[in-house]
């Protein structure tokens, strides 16, 4: 467990992670973190779950468009 301790920062409230943490979650300054309610209480991840749900659409898409994504990346490169 790692206790981390609410601090006042201009009109907001913020956390500060110990570098430990921030090392798990391969996380740096300006990164984007996530927090998730979960039946247990909050998670704190680096995964987007936007991101996923993007990537997996993705997947369920791409074989149709196959040879229009092969054209798109060759007009980009």
């Amino acid at each position: 467990m790692h206790p981390i301790k609410i601090r006042r920062s201009g009109n907001s409230l913020g956390a500060t992670l110990p570098k430990e943490v921030l090392q798990k979650l391969n996380v740096s300054e300006g990164d984007t973190v996530f927090l998730t309610e979960t039946t247990d209480g909050f998670q704190i991840t680096a995964y987007d779950p936007d991101f996923e749900a993007a990537m997996q659409a993705f997947a369920e898409t791409r074989k149709n468009y196959r040879n229009a994504l092969r054209e798109l990346g060759r007009v980009i490169s």
